[in-house]
């Protein structure tokens, strides 16, 4: 390329900006082939460090050059050679697909060098051995000043090297050709730096969001679950979206759905910290608000920038009873057994982090049958639709998937839901979390209150044993006695009020005895000189499973049998 200073400048100018609008990796080397074809070059090919060095992180060894998979330019435009000229091509030049450079060979060396060079320099016929491969490097050796290879050098690393190849119809390169490249390059790896960068970055919060989702949600008796996760259609909107279901003491279970404003690593980090918050809070058997209210004091210490919004919800299949609070959230949709749909007028309250914010527990009934919908904005929020208009838009969809005669099963609902995006590109990731409440019926759950005295251990046998017979489980009387007459006895050591016992037939047979001591009890070997400390022995060697949850009142002490014919 030859003209006066301001044309080669201009060009500069026009050309690296082009390469610098590249957001990828694939983008930057197209933008770069554009950019040097036909206006500077013929041909333009590059070959890249695999993997590219990230970071402080340098190349592997021996350092692995591959062939761009988009790397090569167009030819250029017939009209554009003179006139009488031979349609010439550089089809004697194929730049070999994986190249493994020798860490004292003449390529390593030119490429830590940093420097462009013409094929014709000193020592560089080696290094076009090593590039391109016997066969096509006596045909580039052949092109010498109509050849150049340029190293691409990041901001700490060698990321490769280009390629630039003009025909013989062309004048050959000169030494202010060699600056033009070497900008060419500059720019090339300095975008190849950023985008290894960013998608090493984009990976690792796309993997950190992953692994503080639950791999898989609980199974807890009397509702069923159903969920979904899906990235925003842009790799770069890593966000903070999660959603949660935690069992709870007495069967039942807490469904939390979230969102951490904002779109980075950052925020999916601090989507795991309140996601383990909650979870903690959830042990303590706190009411909807308070957990709310916890929430929203522990998230002033990550840090008065970082908000989220929250719902925070509590089913009691037992009372067929629902709890919600909701800080800033996008309100849950309820899909009754008759086909209509309810938006839940739930309080929205402040969003985590604003603090000092009030939150409202509001109650309801969750008839056996309904469908539970939690989810994020992504799902009805966009930069053409605001939230209320998304919300109107998705009961739309959900009334016309459960028209028919039998609701559809929960995944296929979750499917639906998300069918109500259509086509567009989603701006922010999306969670999505449905419950069908089924519920456990009255006639299953036998519940007392007793004295802690001692003779309270022999009434809860019989109470027991009356309550199995009545259920047709006279086979697990025995066993059932035992277990519980420990559990309760211990109960009674500690208690200094009315002690519970529960007894519930779902598909298992689960009893539930609780007191007003926070002491959770432990197992321990006796020795043998102890008249004491075998009763979890026990309930471990016999119970299929077991444990001892503190809750606001106390704690309580559970295990659950195999009923006859289901071990």
């Amino acid at each position: 390329m030859r003209g006066p200073l301001t044309d080669r400048l201009r060009y500069l100018d026009e050309a690296t900006r082009r390469i610098a609008r590249g957001i990828d990796l694939d983008e930057t080397l197209h933008e770069l082939c554009r950019a040097a074809v036909p206006a500077f070059a013929d041909t333009a090919f590059v070959h890249l460090s695999d993997p590219l060095p990230v970071g402080d992180e340098g190349p592997g060894s021996p350092a692995v050059l591959r062939l761009h998979s988009t790397d090569r330019a167009p030819p250029r435009d017939p009209a554009d050679q003179g006139p009488g000229l031979p349609p010439e091509t550089s089809a004697d030049v194929r730049p070999a697909d994986v190249i493994r450079p020798a860490a004292d060979g003449r390529l390593a060396e030119l490429l830590q060098a940093g420097q462009p060079v013409t094929g014709d320099a000193p020592g560089v016929a080696p290094a076009l051995t090593e590039l391109l491969g016997p066969g096509s490097a006596a045909g580039a050796a052949q092109r010498g000043p109509w050849l150049i290879i340029a190293p691409l050098h990041g901001r700490r690393h060698v990321m490769g090297s280009v390629v630039l190849i003009r025909r013989a119809d062309r004048p050959a390169f000169t030494e202010d050709d060699l600056l033009v490249a070497s900008q060419l390059a500059t720019h090339t790896a300095l975008g190849a730096d950023k985008a290894a960068l960013y998608l090493r970055e984009t990976s690792v919060a796309a993997a950190l969001q992953r692994t503080m989702l639950p791999p898989a949600l609980p199974q807890p008796t009397g509702v069923r679950l159903a969920s979904r996760y899906l990235p925003a259609s842009q790799a770069s909107q890593v966000g903070g979206d999660w959603y949660d279901a935690i069992p709870l003491p007495g069967n039942r279970v807490a469904l939390v759905i979230g969102d951490v404003m904002g779109h980075s690593m950052t925020s999916a980090a601090i989507m795991g910290q309140l996601r383990t918050i909650v979870q903690t809070l959830a042990g303590l058997d706190l009411p909807p608000d308070e957990v709310l209210h916890h929430l929203d004091e522990q998230a002033e210490r990550l840090g008065n920038e970082h908000m989220a919004t929250c719902l925070y919800a509590m089913y009691d299949p037992v009372l067929h009873r629902l709890l919600v609070a909701n800080a800033g959230h996008p309100p849950p949709v309820l899909l009754h057994t008759d086909g209509r749909e309810e938006v839940l007028p739930i309080p929205p309250g402040a969003p985590i982090g604003v603090g000092r914010s009030v939150f409202e527990t509001t109650e309801m009934h969750a008839p056996p049958g309904a469908t539970l919908l939690l989810y994020t904005d992504g799902l009805v929020e966009s930069r053409d639709s605001d939230v209320l208009s998304g919300v109107e838009r998705l009961c739309a969809h959900l009334r016309a998937a459960t028209a028919g005669p039998q609701p559809p099963a929960l995944e296929v609902l979750c499917d639906q839901a998300l069918g109500s995006l259509g086509t567009r590109d989603r701006d922010d990731d999306i969670a999505l979390l449905a419950a069908r409440f089924e519920g456990i019926l009255p006639e299953a759950v036998a519940y007392w209150y007793m004295a802690p005295r001692p003779q309270t251990a022999g009434q809860a046998r019989r109470l027991t044993r009356r309550t199995l017979h009545h259920w047709g489980l006279d086979a697990m009387v025995e066993p059932a006695e035992l277990l519980v007459s420990e559990v309760v006895a211990n109960a009674v050591r500690f208690a200094s009020r009315p002690i519970t016992l529960r007894l519930l037939r779902t598909d298992v047979l689960r009893c539930e005895v609780g007191d007003d001591s926070p002491q959770v009890p432990r197992m321990r070997h006796a020795r043998l000189s102890d008249e004491g400390g075998r009763g979890l022995f026990l309930v471990d060697q016999l119970a299929e499973r077991w444990g001892a949850t503190r809750v606001s009142t106390g704690k309580v002490v559970w295990f659950e049998l195999a009923l006859p014919g289901l071990e």
